[in-house]
């Protein structure tokens, strides 16, 4: 690949191709910022939610999962903030009439200068054999005075972002001579504030219909069904509330594929603890998190951990997981550790107390709450685009393979008979009967067995399953592994456990 703008293109067109993503509505020229998940896309995702879901459900005796409702009474966003201080500030260009995050125009530029030093530290890493790559950034003056603009503007504009500072905002975006992409020009508005929630109308007529919102976050559902779950459950602090369920924002800046949309889905856990042992509590599910992003097998050195400077209005400690995504590192995840402002706010608004009586201590207390967030539309395009690979071959040729780990990958086996003859069409089809009540497999016996494996290396197949001539004399097949290419017999009696085995 040329560079990441180019391997991002391929990896937008590879998961359109082969049935991952689509973009919404596309017969009426799309939908912006909406996408359809095909029939790879939709095995993917929900092999991703059933991960997230085995890892804090049925691993932890003290988390347990809901499945609240989109529409909720309208109070309760009033109660959370949302109504409020649910806001992005937008700027927009008064030449090209196009509108704008003033937040994302300065991280872009931020990005771009971050995109210099990485074409410094890439010449360099090929001109020297022994390269020390922190030595460099640290040593090399264009690089130097790069991060030192970095540094300043990352100062600056987390004041701004931190005191609401609209005007100042606008300022830093002159003073970095940041231009419209359309117009080319400077010539900005004020930056103002807008809400992000969807809201719609509930009620049989239109003239006596309440307004009510499509919720923009899940964790809302999961706190005030804090008392029914802790009741009917008998959960005792430290307990969790897990949830996996659709969200929706009203993004003016949606971009960067399926990674920012106004349709999109979250995993959340709300984790309720003591008072006073929130941090503890934090700490633990920051490692803990981690710990589950790596266990994919992914390169560790495409995780960082990126702490807030600028808190929310709920939160007394919050970081996120970044992922190395082509077009950089951005969030992927979110801890946070909410105080107990989300039950204090609906107890107050509601009437209603929401506090636990812990035995222990025997005294009654709202609990605080430690959240960890991730977007499942998220975590789709990292697995995605860390998969991606064009590979080039012995003979030259080059293969585009999508290394998913094996647990993830939509179909685990594909069961294919060498030609369509001689009885191996009936034998792969009795193989498929014993391997699908295990995984998701596939029939194939159209084309070539080699153009065969390379369709299934592009869909991200683990395992290819090739019956041949053999098979018929002493019931062995052949299997292919996908990333290595390595092929190896073995009996049809074993083959459900050797794969079992290497998944």
């Amino acid at each position: 690949m040329a560079n990441n703008e180019e391997l991002f293109k391929s990896i937008i067109s590879h998961a359109k191709e082969y049935g991952y993503i689509f973009p919404s509505s596309e017969i009426y020229d799309g939908l912006s910022a909406v996408y359809d998940y095909g029939q790879y896309g939709v095995e993917l995702k929900n092999n991703i939610k059933q991960y997230w879901w085995k890892a804090m459900v049925q691993y932890h005796e003290n988390i347990v999962g809901i499945d609240s409702a989109i529409f909720m009474h309208p109070t309760i966003w009033k109660a959370s903030g949302h109504v409020d201080a649910f806001n992005d500030p937008l700027i927009d260009n008064k030449d090209s009439k196009k509108r704008y995050r003033a937040d994302v125009l300065i991280e872009d530029h931020i990005q771009k200068i971050e995109d210099k030093i990485n074409k410094e530290v890439e010449k360099a890493k090929k001109r020297f054999e022994n390269f020390d790559e922190a030595l460099f950034r640290q040593t090399n003056p264009r690089v130097v005075e790069n991060q030192k603009k970095i540094d300043d503007i990352t100062a600056k504009y987390a004041d701004l972002m931190q005191r609401n500072d609209l005007a100042g905002l606008k300022q830093l975006i002159i003073d970095l001579e940041i231009a419209c992409p359309i117009s080319g020009t400077r010539n900005w508005t004020d930056v103002r504030q807008f809400n992000l929630m969807f809201s719609t109308q509930m009620g049989s007529v239109a003239e006596g219909a309440d307004t009510i919102y499509l919720r923009p976050e899940t964790a809302q559902g999961i706190f005030v069904n804090f008392l029914n779950v802790q009741k009917t459950g008998r959960m005792k602090v430290p307990f969790g509330i897990a949830q996996i369920g659709k969200a929706f924002r009203n993004e003016i800046v949606a971009r960067q594929f399926i990674f920012r949309m106004r349709e999109f889905e979250q995993m959340e856990m709300q984790f309720f603890v003591r008072p006073g042992e929130e941090l503890k509590w934090f700490e633990y599910w920051k490692a803990e998190r981690m710990k589950w992003h790596q266990a994919l097998g992914i390169a560790p050195e495409n995780y960082r951990f990126h702490d807030h400077e600028k808190l929310a209005h709920y939160a007394n400690a919050a970081t996120d997981i970044e992922f190395k995504f082509p077009f950089g590192f951005k969030e992927l995840e979110g801890i946070h550790s909410r105080t107990n402002y989300d039950l204090s706010r609906h107890e107050e608004f509601s009437g209603k107390k929401l506090r636990y009586f812990d035995p222990e201590t025997n005294e009654s207390y709202v609990p605080y709450v430690v959240e960890t967030s991730i977007g499942v539309d998220r975590m789709f395009l990292a697995v995605f685009s860390n998969a991606y690979c064009e590979e080039k071959l012995e003979d030259g040729s080059t293969r585009v393979v999508l290394r998913l780990p094996a647990m993830l990958a939509p179909i685990k086996a594909a069961v294919l008979p060498l030609v369509k003859k001689d009885g191996m069409p009936e034998k792969a089809r009795e193989i498929m009967d014993i391997l699908k009540p295990h995984f998701l497999c596939q029939y194939d016996e159209k084309d070539a067995i080699g153009r065969r494996y390379r369709r299934q290396d592009a869909i991200g197949t683990p395992f290819c399953i090739t019956v041949d001539n053999q098979t018929l004399e002493d019931n062995t097949v052949t299997v292919r592994e996908r990333d290595t290419m390595q092929q190896y017999r073995v009996s049809v009696d074993q083959l459900t456990g050797t794969l079992i085995g290497k998944m």
